[in-house]
């Protein structure tokens, strides 16, 4: 899979993509130098299996370029950061998960 295109709506707290004629998003909230990452939407039917997961990469990596610190509350992302360990470093201090 090749690299997909997040934008990020801000007018509506979220990051989206397209994807087999769906949006995929991940909604937000940000707080000071904290995003909370609450919801992860992805259209199930024709979505690749490892969407979900370089879906979260991206949106991760755009988090880390505004060098801001990231809240996981989705159980989704959560299960991605405990399974990707290099992810924890974008936790706020003192959060463990």
């Amino acid at each position: 899979m090749g690299k997909i295109n997040v934008t990020d709506n801000s007018f509506l707290r979220q990051f989206e993509t397209e994807v087999s004629g769906g949006l995929a998003k991940i909604e937000y909230a940000q707080q000071e130098r904290k995003i909370f990452l609450t919801k992860l939407v992805v259209p199930t039917e024709k979505c690749p299996q490892d969407f979900s997961d370089n879906f979260i990469k991206e949106v991760l990596s755009i988090i880390a370029e505004r060098n801001i610190s990231m809240m996981p509350t989705s159980p989704e992302i959560v299960r991605f950061v405990r399974k990707n360990k290099r992810y924890r470093s974008m936790l706020p201090i003192g959060v463990r998960i």
